[in-house]
């Protein structure tokens, strides 16, 4: 059927479908870049979906049981913000679609969580959509059977594209959906057989659908420029007619309506051109200058974003009749727990009367014994390295189809997956999720956790084997510029304590965030407790004295994690050589760069020697060593300048030199 005939066959939905078609292109030529090509061939399936099964109220961004749209495909974002725009969300009015992509603007060139209301999760990286959406859908299920469907029962809608279905992380996306039989997960796939390169038969030849199907999902077809045949497959896959997720394969063109350009990769990534888009206009018999939509279309399209106004209503009324109101307002709005700082306390005062050697893995699984119990929120996890990581309790659960109320999540051997779900579970609300896998896997699941910090969620990071000295599984287990790496993220908290007391204040931390996400960097070799102290938050100051000098300090020692102990040793024989040495614990560098001047030159005076202490590379070290008052001739590092080795690690920190007597001869080189 031609676009003629389709215009014909039904024009109410016609005329709505080229209102996104018609802003798409606008605005992408006013920015001379963008992505017309997507929001052309989706645009019909948009608009059946926000006009018959979407339940949403443009009025209330944010209500709570509204179903969640995901744009996975972020490049064709006018698509997102056309609907937003049509449909009544105030943030998104026309001069900021006119100013798309522009400095300012809300209209990013890929959606941008926290930007605009109405965009769920940023999504510029191909394949973060879908697999943040399952985090999503899992906390819904979560959601669901801690308070109930009258409170919480709600789909989650995710357009997908080629790119997202080839990048690796969507496979260890729709296996844990599939395993997970999360019903309420339905995937709208834009398949118009394009990527920027051309025809996906360029590089790819996979059978999507028979994917999906091994994955555990239920697959459905539609012709995707067809208003009745993609409401009969959107009615199906809403149905819940058993107890999988869904795709939904949406045959499209894209670029639909442009004559030169459609079905090819010139839709794709750039403005079609003044002539291009006239003859487009044309074809959809869209009379209306740039930027222009007639009232009676923008009136139905405001009709359709109110439509939700009478569901939320009576959702509110459910609200105020539950006997868990406060509670099931306190979880959805992400408002901490008052329970968390005493069982904190309590934990900190028990450490320093017992003293316990343990690996600092250990000691988050005791501050996780301790939390879990008193803060429901909490869902954990891990990357089929349980026992690993030390992230399970025996209070929570396992959560499962069968189980919905269970509060740890197998995540299996999917490092990104877990990252990118847990994201998901924060943006869906009603939960503060974590999950563990090794130090080294951060390399697997930085895609998803550098989102973490660009949209600001407080997700907590669970990394243990921290350093050489998980030692004999060897160099590709032992991390040693991941610390640099994590610390070189924008809005991370990056955490390595050194025993008991400092893990549970990083936790304390963590756990109390509300825009920063956590990583815990946690040592498999036990340590002893070196604090001494309980009351105060230390960890918070991010660096603190933790052993003063015996007289003004000639020589201050700077260490991380289980190299604390070594500076402890180093200290004690400087002290007895005579050379009074004060040890720093730096076991948040970010915390610690956010204090005060006075602060910072107290824990590190000037016209000291200074040495830094870490089974890792040096560079994250260089403020701390040459600036805040440091000189190069008078600085040193004790630590990684290549990968490590498999070895036993009492040998890996002997053969490294990262030892006591090794900080005590530079500290005696750098003295003179």
């Amino acid at each position: 059927m031609d676009i003629a005939e389709r215009r014909k066959a039904n024009p109410d939905h016609w005329r709505l479908a080229s209102a996104i078609r018609a802003l798409s292109m606008d605005a992408v030529e006013a920015a001379n870049s963008g992505h017309p090509g997507m929001p052309m061939g989706m645009a019909d399936v948009a608009t059946v979906l926000f006009r018959n099964h979407l339940k949403f109220d443009a009025s209330a961004p944010n209500w709570f049981d509204r179903d969640r749209f995901v744009l996975s495909a972020g490049h064709g974002s006018m698509l997102i913000y056309s609907l937003l725009h049509l449909t009544g969300y105030e943030q998104m009015s026309m001069d900021q679609i006119r100013n798309f992509r522009q400095w300012g603007a809300i209209t990013a060139g890929h959606p941008e969580y926290g930007h605009v209301e109405g965009v769920e999760t940023t999504t510029g990286p191909l394949g973060q959509g879908i697999a943040t959406s399952v985090g999503m859908a899992i906390a819904e299920e979560a959601m669901r059977a801690q308070f109930g469907a009258d409170l919480c029962n709600h789909k989650t809608w995710v357009i997908a594209g080629d790119g997202c279905l080839m990048e690796g992380i969507s496979q260890e996306a729709i296996a844990l959906a599939g395993h997970q039989k999360l019903k309420n997960l339905i995937v709208l796939w834009d398949n118009n057989d394009i990527t920027i390169d051309g025809r996906v038969s360029l590089s790819d030849n996979t059978d999507q659908m028979k994917r999906f199907e091994a994955s555990g999902w239920r697959v459905l077809a539609c012709d995707g420029h067809d208003a009745a045949d993609i409401d009969r497959a959107l009615t199906d896959a809403a149905s819940g007619a058993d107890d999988r997720p869904v795709l939904v394969s949406c045959k499209t063109i894209i670029g639909y309506g442009s004559p030169k350009k459609q079905d090819s990769s010139g839709a794709h990534g750039s403005p079609l051109g003044a002539e291009e888009i006239v003859a487009a206009r044309a074809a959809y018999g869209w009379e209306s200058p740039a930027f222009i939509i007639p009232e009676h279309i923008l009136s139905d399209w405001r009709a359709i974003g109110a439509r939700g106004k009478s569901a939320r209503e009576a959702w509110n009324a459910r609200v105020d009749a539950s006997a868990n109101r406060e509670e099931f307002a306190r979880r959805i709005s992400g408002e901490g727990s008052d329970r968390l700082a005493p069982t904190i306390a309590a934990l900190k005062e028990q450490a320093l009367s017992s003293k316990p050697k343990i690996a600092t893995r250990r000691a988050s699984e005791m501050v996780l014994e301790v939390v879990n119990p008193e803060l429901p929120e909490t869902l954990g996890g891990s990357a089929d390295l349980t026992g690993s990581n030390n992230t399970k309790t025996k209070d929570l659960g396992i959560f499962t189809p069968e189980n919905r109320t269970g509060r740890y999540i197998h995540y299996g051997i999917r490092e990104h997956g877990m990252a990118a779900a847990m994201n998901g579970i924060w943006l869906h609300g009603g939960f503060r999720p974590y999950g563990g896998t090794f130090m080294c896997f951060t390399d697997y699941a930085r895609g998803a956790m550098r989102l973490s910090a660009l949209m600001g969620l407080p997700v907590v990071y669970v990394m243990t084997h921290d350093s050489i000295g998980l030692g004999e599984d060897g160099p590709t287990h032992q991390p040693v510029e991941h610390l640099a790496i994590c610390r070189a993220t924008p809005n991370t908290l990056t955490f390595r304590p050194c025993d008991l007391v400092e893990t549970a204040e990083a936790w304390e931390i963590a756990l109390s965030e509300d825009s920063s996400p956590s990583i815990l960097a946690l040592s498999r070799q036990n340590l002893p407790t070196l604090r001494e102290t309980a009351g105060e938050n230390l960890t918070a100051k991010g660096a603190y004295v933790l052993r003063e000098a015996s007289d003004t300090a000639k020589v201050v020692l700077m260490a991380t994690g289980s190299e604390v102990e070594i500076a402890v040793a180093a200290r004690d024989q400087l002290e007895a050589q005579g050379v009074p040495t004060r040890v720093v614990s730096v076991p948040s560098m970010e915390l610690f760069r956010d204090q005060d001047v006075a602060y910072r030159s107290s824990v590190l005076p000037a016209n000291t020697v200074r040495i830094a202490i870490e089974a890792a590379v040096r560079q994250p070290w260089e403020w701390l060593l040459l600036g805040e008052r440091g000189r190069e001739e008078t600085s040193g590092f004790i630590g990684m300048t290549g990968f490590g080795a498999s070895a036993p690690a009492p040998t890996l920190y002997k053969e490294f030199g990262i030892t006591a007597e090794a900080a005590v001869a530079e500290a005696r080189r750098l003295l003179g």
